[in-house]
């Protein structure tokens, strides 16, 4: 009793601490479709490796696919990447209803496809120091989920809307504690069954076309970050995705940081945080 009150009390410290950073204002926000969730925002690279050529790293929120949670809350994440040198795209997209639905059918998904498919004439005129050859996704959580799935589109099945003929042109994908398997995600209850609301419950013809564990082998290169103490996604959801990229004959990345939960892998006064970027540069150059 004492050990799991001690496990929510520091993810609930974590939590304040990620949340109690100010919004991060970007550089620019440039529109990928008419609604006001199609956005995407992108921070200049700045400190001592901003130069000509340098990566793009495109971020994706989590917070459960649910509306309550927008881009401001991984902005200070973002700001500090571009510190660090980085030109950064923080992608938004259409989430829940308000109340507890998570995601929209087909709209989520919908967004992701339209915005990643955007994103290189948007970040040429935003961020044109940026090197597009050297492209790297990142996401957090339910942002982990879409950024795979964004890097998978062309395994999708075949006749979906938003299978790519090919592999897009990306470095790699870097995942900090993604929701990445959903069969381990129910049997967990990761987030209250979020993943069941985003497809609509157990529909096979939608989870087909999301679930990253079905879409394997990628040819992207990925890494999994995942906190030890994650008790919002615990570490046997990445493990099990982990896995079954194995089974499909890949290598994917995993580090697993000890001592740590679901927040400070995105909060840029956690020694996680700059772990994380430091996996994203090892993608990048």
């Amino acid at each position: 009793m004492g050990a799991a009150r001690s496990a929510a009390e520091r993810e609930a410290a974590e939590e304040s601490s990620l949340f109690g950073h100010p919004a991060a204002t970007p550089d620019t926000t440039a529109a990928y479709g008419p609604d006001p969730d199609q956005v995407v925002d992108f921070y200049a690279p700045r400190g001592p490796g901003a130069a000509p050529g340098t990566p793009l790293v495109v971020v994706v929120h989590g917070g459960a696919w649910r509306a309550a949670y927008d881009r401001r809350h991984i902005s200070p994440f973002a700001a500090f990447l571009a510190g660090r040198g980085f030109a950064v795209a923080s992608v938004e997209y259409r989430r829940g209803d308000g109340g507890q639905g998570a995601g929209r059918w087909p709209d989520t998904f919908d967004d992701i496809a339209a915005a990643f498919d955007a994103l290189p004439e948007l970040a040429a005129e935003a961020v044109p120091e940026a090197d597009p050859g050297r492209t790297v996704l990142t996401g957090h959580s339910a942002g982990g989920h879409l950024a795979l799935w964004a890097a998978a589109r062309h395994v999708l099945p075949v006749g979906s809307p938003w299978r790519l003929p090919e592999a897009p042109p990306v470095r790699g994908v870097v995942a900090l504690a993604p929701i990445a398997d959903f069969a381990t995600a129910a049997e967990l209850n990761v987030c209250d069954g979020a993943f069941a609301q985003l497809i609509g419950g157990q529909d096979k013809e939608r989870l087909a076309h999301a679930d990253l564990a079905t879409l394997l082998p990628t040819g992207i290169a990925t890494t999994l970050v995942q906190g030890s103490d994650d008790t919002e996604v615990p570490p046997a959801v990445a493990e099990a995705y982990a896995d079954a990229a194995t089974a499909a004959g890949e290598t994917p990345g995993f580090t697993l940081v000890d001592g740590v939960g679901h927040f400070p892998l995105i909060d840029p006064t956690s020694a996680a945080c700059a772990l994380a970027a430091e996996e994203i540069a090892q993608l990048a150059w």
